[in-house]
This record gives C-alpha cells, structure tokens and sequence, in this order.
C-alpha cells in the first residue's frame, strides 16, 4: 500500500480487512491475517473477530478470538457475551454457564439492556422486562397483538437470543419483553402514523429482536429506525438497512 499508494499500513487497516473477510464467512483466513499482522494485535481486531464468529456461529475461533481478547482487556463483558451467545447457538448450556462463572469470578457485570424513545420532547426508558412504565399494560397487549400478527407472517423466534436454560415457553416470554421491543411497541402506540419510530439502545441488538422489527415494519407500514451500539438500523417494509449483518 505504502509504494502503490503512499499509505502507511497500521493496524486498522488490518482490522478492516478482518472485518471484510468476517463479513465474507472467511473466518480461517482472518486468524491467518491476524496471525501474519506485522503489529501486536489490540482489542478491537479480536472483537471484530469475535464478532463475525457470532454471525457465522464458529464457536472454536470464537474462543480463540474471545481469549485474545479477554488477555487484552479481562473485563470487557462484550467479549463474555458475545462468546456466550456462540455457546447459546449451539446449545452448549454448560459453556453459557461457565462463562457466567467466570464472569462472576471476575466481577465483570454485564450492562443491563436499555432503550430510550422519546415522545413529545419526553425521553421514555425501557430495561428488559420492565415493569416500572406507567403504561406497561398497553405496551405488553401491544406486543402480545405484534407477535400473533408476526407468527401467522413466519416469524419464529430465535430462542438462542435467551441465554437461559429454561423452557421453550420462558424463553419466548423472555424475548418478548426486551428493551427495544417495549419501546418499539410504545412508539407505536405514541407516535402519530406517517412518521417513523426512532429508538435508541445502550447494547447490540439481539438476533430475535432485528429480526421481529423487521416483521414489525412490514406488518405496521412503519419506519422504525434503531440506534445500537453497533449502526444505525433502519427498518422498512421488512427490510434492514444493515443487510443482516451487525
């Protein structure tokens, strides 16, 4: 790059490839990159990593990935989630559990999930499985109505999305009452129809919940736009802008 374009390369360049070939499914050559980076990797190239190893569920570079990271930064809780949602998608309990131990060991607390709306110049927050909201009773029959409306539309939920070893039924309800999901529902309670519904989320958004705002567009008609910690989604017409891939 530096004799054809004059640039120097430095290490977020490598990163950006990592992600490119993560985005590409090629998981094994982005170690090998990693591994042939003539710097010390830091921490964002094995959260990229890490990252692209939840969306193409590899679990055996996750954990190297992960374990990279966590000598880096040992409490990072991004790096303990996103490992535990591989085991999750695998249905590896036990390894969900250790990490949890480990996290416990360590006191590395995972930031609770919240979203904000705001309504007529007020700012509305949500936490999962709020019950604090003045109108939690319309939100909860709002998102009970969305997700009969969602199912008979082939919405199944991603269960992999609940990190509990719990039942089916339990996790379903689980999923129903995250954050994002009670201010998307609020918003379309509160927000005049035409205009879209913006919400904003201190964590990523989890795969159950992308995917039912992207039902939740189609079936209402609305722009639903939804600010993470990742990108800016905006849903419409059962569509993201993100392509899937957060």
């Amino acid at each position: 790059m530096q004799k054809d374009y004059g640039i120097i390369v430095k290490p977020d360049h490598y990163t950006c490839m990592i992600d490119l070939l993560g985005r590409a499914g090629k998981l094994t050559e982005a170690v090998d990159l990693i591994k042939d980076m003539p710097f010390k990797p830091h921490s964002a190239v094995y959260g990229t990593l890490l990252g692209a190893c939840r969306i193409h569920k590899n679990l055996t570079i996750a954990e190297f990935a992960a374990t990279n990271l966590l000598n880096l930064d040992p409490v990072n809780p991004a790096a303990y989630v996103q490992l535990a949602n591989v085991y999750a998608a695998k249905k590896n309990w036990e390894g969900v559990s250790r990490i949890r131990r480990s996290m416990k060991e360590n006191m590395v607390i995972k930031t609770p999930g919240c979203s904000w709306i705001e309504i007529k110049s007020v700012i509305h927050e949500f936490r999962s499985g709020d019950r604090l909201h003045s109108e939690l009773v319309h939100i909860h029959d709002k998102l009970i109505e969305l997700e009969k409306k969602m199912k008979l539309a082939g919405y199944v939920p991603n269960l992999e999305s609940a990190l509990h070893d719990v039942s089916e039924e339990q996790k379903e309800q689980l999923l129903l009452w995250h954050s994002e999901k009670l201010a998307i529902a609020f918003g379309l309670i509160r927000v005049p129809l035409g205009r879209p519904i913006r919400v904003f989320k201190n964590l990523r958004v989890c795969e159950d919940c992308h995917q039912a705002t992207k039902f939740i567009s189609a079936i209402e008609g609305r722009e639903i736009v939804v600010r993470d910690t990742t990108r800016f989604h905006h849903f419409q017409d059962g569509k993201c802008s993100c392509g899937d891939y957060w």
